[in-house]
């Protein structure tokens, strides 16, 4: 039993993980019945290590099927008498009982009100893509997304900048009812790290499903030359599913990294967090929209 991201029963113990892993073979974190996940991986691993008496595990971010991660953070609640026992090597451990693509980075005692998901600050994706001009890397095909067309990485740039800030971000996200889409988009740049490999980089408090490979499909319309730099700020204005709006493919996104507030805020920003009701924005008008296209590839 927990209480504010605290474990009440002083026999139990909340760790922090950080964990990476290759989401290629997985359909995403979420344990699904029948289905290869890597929460149901990690879990079993953990129960490996731990025994039964494992609880609770929750990801900052619950990743898609096919998307990557390096320093995704997760809490889960254990025995605390079986903490001690294997606490020693625990990394050494993990690679022992963990699959070949799922690491665990860091493992230990959880601060005093950590809650993985709802104390944390911000997520931070990258997205990697490689035009004609790139020099294909074979190695790299798992984590980088080919296209067949040259892509105007200023005026993906131009048109990222405009989304930043806090806005509802509905017609980027999949609808779930009676949620809040609204979201503070801090952080959204494009730049070419060797001839014809660009990279995104989406940093904000925190997304909704489908959002960061939604904004990197608007996006690369406009690298294309298909709908100006205005276009997916108008989109975002609309506040409704877009089908013009292409979905980039899940395999060369990766979560980065998370961050967290100092440990004795920990406990407070999860009951910010906890008990804030849903964020709005007033309504904005907008423009017509110019035609797109629904494919990256």
């Amino acid at each position: 039993m927990t209480i504010a991201g605290q474990v009440a029963d002083p026999s139990r113990l909340r760790l922090r993980l950080t964990v990476g892993y290759d989401g290629t073979q997985f359909h995403g974190w979420a344990a699904q019945p029948a289905q290869r996940t890597v929460a149901g991986e990690l879990t079993a691993g953990l129960r490996r290590l731990l025994g039964p008496d494992v609880d609770g595990l929750v990801a900052a971010g619950r990743t898609d099927a096919g998307v990557h991660a390096r320093g995704q953070v997760a809490h889960v609640d254990v025995d605390a008498r079986a903490w001690q026992r294997v606490s020693a090597g625990i990394l050494r451990r993990g690679a022992a009982v963990l699959p070949p693509d799922i690491a665990l980075h860091a493992c230990g005692p959880a601060p005093a009100g950590f809650d993985a998901r709802f104390s944390a600050l911000g997520r931070e994706y990258t997205y990697t893509i490689t035009t004609p001009a790139a020099v294909r890397d074979p190695l790299q095909r798992w984590c980088t997304v080919d296209v067949r067309y040259p892509l105007d990485v200023p005026a993906m740039q131009s048109a990222a900048a405009r989304l930043l800030g806090e806005h509802d971000f509905a017609a980027y996200c999949r609808a779930r009812p009676g949620a809040s889409m609204v979201r503070d988009l801090q952080q959204f740049t494009w730049r070419m790290v060797r001839p014809g490999a660009i990279v995104a980089t989406v940093a904000a408090d925190a997304f909704c499903h489908g959002m960061v490979r939604s904004l990197v499909g608007a996006c690369c319309l406009v690298g294309r030359g298909r709908v100006p730099v205005e276009w997916p700020m108008r989109v975002l204005l609309a506040r409704q599913r877009d089908p013009r709006v292409p979905v980039a493919p899940p395999h060369g996104l990766v979560l980065e990294r998370v961050t967290y507030p100092a440990d004795s805020l920990l406990a407070r920003r999860a009951s910010q967090i906890r008990s804030a009701g849903p964020r709005s924005v007033p309504p904005t008008p907008f423009g017509p929209r110019p035609p797109g296209s629904g494919i990256l590839t």
